[in-house]
């Protein structure tokens, strides 16, 4: 069904129609085109546009699509309608007749394309928070299975001083906790109902918005109807929280790809999340690590398109902005299949503590330790930092490591060393010498989990809705 051609006295060239068709994307629409639909017909029934009698049909008709639509997935596979909005008043006037013509009474396509993703979008984010949620708990698990385990912590991918792997999760929590913040912020400004802004200008019958916003369950109703209808920073702050999630599954998939190569070695990746080569039969690739790590480019393509697509486009409602679902679908199913991706390679990890201990030795990662002693004894740390510095250039050229120099060598140096200084040498004296909040010692570390632990129990804002 045509809901517009009145004035045209030609039909559409074959190539446009499809060009201009969005119903193979828009489509996962439905559900929301339908809630919106119920409400904004309730809500004519109260502005004497639609008698009882017509607000009943409308609404059992309604219902008949959703359930229909719900329970067939082929439903909407041979529809020529433009949209998923006119394929649904097309089926609603097949089934009721003309009372469904009555339905778009005052309301735009702009306002209600504005309110599905809204409410889409809602929903979407409580389950992306979810899917962190799930992920941010694994990653506790695995704290809580290795407390004692000491690891090589890098700068500039070099080993640089000794850290907890409980230490090193934490990390992760911390950039994922912020990740469902940043998320939490786009569910604020997405939280706004459109809907009676009309085409852009605000609607000519006494629909109450506020009922509507009620009905609805949002938080407020939309200030100015030709924002309403062109206002697209909602999408731009979804998809730039993906990105950026999507930029720490990245980094963390970076990490693990690292760290369980023979090389290193003391992480083990499970044969859920490896496959194999065709060719070699010796081979356990990290493709699952691969991919989150090639995914992310896909979503911050999308962060781009989208602020192109907005960045020439004069108030109000563009046929430019048909482009955003695309963006939109894509960042919420590569998000969502990346967590749970993620999910199951961090509860999968098999960590090899003494593969982890050998990885600390050599490498001279007691070098600021040993500096940090001379400090404690009275020198200068920059005279110290010079000192240490010379020590590893002998060591080096001897090929020893600090715990093989002998003391009288050490003393040669400078006569600040005595016999306590191996024990400065230690990975566990490293450690639990770094007692600062937010460090890596044993009792700090205890700390930290202990709070992430609360904090990923209490009443997550991400359970107050519905699934996509």
């Amino acid at each position: 069904m045509n809901i517009w051609g009145g004035r045209f006295t030609q039909g559409m060239d074959e190539a446009f129609e499809r060009f201009n068709s969005s119903l193979g994307m828009d489509r996962r629409l439905i559900p929301e085109d339908i809630e919106g639909s119920m409400a904004y017909a309730e809500a004519l029934e109260q502005a004497g546009v639609l008698s009882a009698q017509e607000l009943r049909r409308i609404l059992e008709g309604l219902g008949q699509i959703r359930d229909r639509a719900q329970q067939d997935p082929d439903f909407l596979a041979d529809a020529d309608d433009e949209d998923v909005h006119s394929f649904v008043e097309a089926r609603l006037v097949e089934i009721i007749g003309d009372a469904g013509l009555k339905l778009h009474t005052g309301r735009s396509r702009n306002d209600q394309v504005a309110v599905d993703t809204r409410l889409f979008l809602k929903k979407a984010i409580g389950q992306v928070q979810l899917s962190l949620k799930g992920l941010m708990g694994e990653l506790l698990n695995q704290a809580r299975k290795h407390p004692d385990v000491v690891v090589p912590g890098y700068t500039h991918l070099r080993k640089a001083q000794p850290i907890l792997l409980a230490h090193y999760l934490l990390a992760w929590f911390e950039m994922f906790s912020r990740d469902r913040d940043r998320f939490e912020d786009c569910f604020r400004r997405t939280d706004c109902m459109p809907l009676g802004a009309g085409a852009l200008a605000g609607n000519a019958f006494a629909v109450d918005r506020e009922v509507l916003c009620r009905k609805l369950n949002f938080s407020r109703i939309t200030a100015n109807s030709l924002d309403a209808v062109s206002d697209r920073d909602y999408l731009v702050d979804f998809v730039s929280a993906g990105s950026l999630t999507l930029v720490h599954l990245s980094r963390l998939a970076e990490d693990l790809i690292f760290y369980s190569t023979p090389e290193c070695g003391w992480i083990e990746l499970s044969d859920e999340v490896t496959t194999g080569s065709s060719l070699m039969p010796q081979k356990k690739n990290p493709d699952s690590l691969e991919l989150l790590r090639g995914k992310s480019g896909r979503v911050i393509g999308n962060l781009t398109r989208l602020l192109v697509l907005l960045k020439g486009l004069p108030l109000t409602y563009n046929k430019d902005l048909q482009e955003d679902k695309e963006a939109l679908f894509d960042t919420l199913d590569t998000l969502l299949d990346g967590l749970q991706v993620a999910q199951v390679v961090v509860r999968t990890l098999k960590i090899d503590a003494e593969a982890a201990r050998k990885a600390l030795e050599g490498d001279f990662m007691a070098a600021t330790d040993l500096a940090d002693y001379l400090v404690r004894k009275g020198m200068s740390f920059r005279e110290a930092h010079g000192l240490v510095g010379r020590i590893v250039l002998e060591c080096e050229g001897r090929r020893i490591g600090f715990s093989e120099l002998p003391l009288s060598r050490y003393r040669q140096f400078s006569t600040l060393f005595a016999e306590d200084l191996f024990q400065a040498l230690s990975a566990r004296h490293s450690i639990e010498a770094r007692s600062v909040t937010g460090g890596t010692a044993p009792d700090r570390v205890a700390e930290a989990l202990s709070r992430a632990e609360q904090s990923l129990t209490l009443q997550d804002p991400s359970e107050r809705g519905n699934r996509v």
